[in-house]
């Protein structure tokens, strides 16, 4: 089944899921773009995450230390998922606190 990032309004998705959108699309020039566009937290695990599916350990390494989270350790599909779940509806919640 789907996740709804996968078919969520790219104008309503900030930076970190716009990167994971187009992550799950097979785009990492534009998923790595978008998850260097700011410098949060949030961004900083996308960023570990797309680095980690690129095979380069020791850079998706930095970038966990900077999002204050810990190195994943099952499949990348897992991750997208979990990262996905974790900041999908707290972006739904923002939105509705309007």
């Amino acid at each position: 089944m789907p996740h709804p990032l996968e078919t969520a309004d790219v104008a309503t998705l900030t930076g970190p899921l716009r990167a994971l959108q187009l992550a799950a699309q097979g785009n990492w020039d534009g998923a790595h773009e978008a998850a260097q566009a700011d410098e949060d937290r949030d961004s900083a695990w996308v960023h570990a995450y797309l680095h980690r599916r690129e095979g380069d350990q020791w850079n998706a390494e930095y970038w966990y230390r900077r999002a204050g989270q810990p190195v994943f350790r099952g499949s990348l599909d897992e991750e997208w998922r979990h990262i996905a779940d974790a900041l999908y509806p707290k972006e739904l919640k923002h939105s509705t606190q309007v």
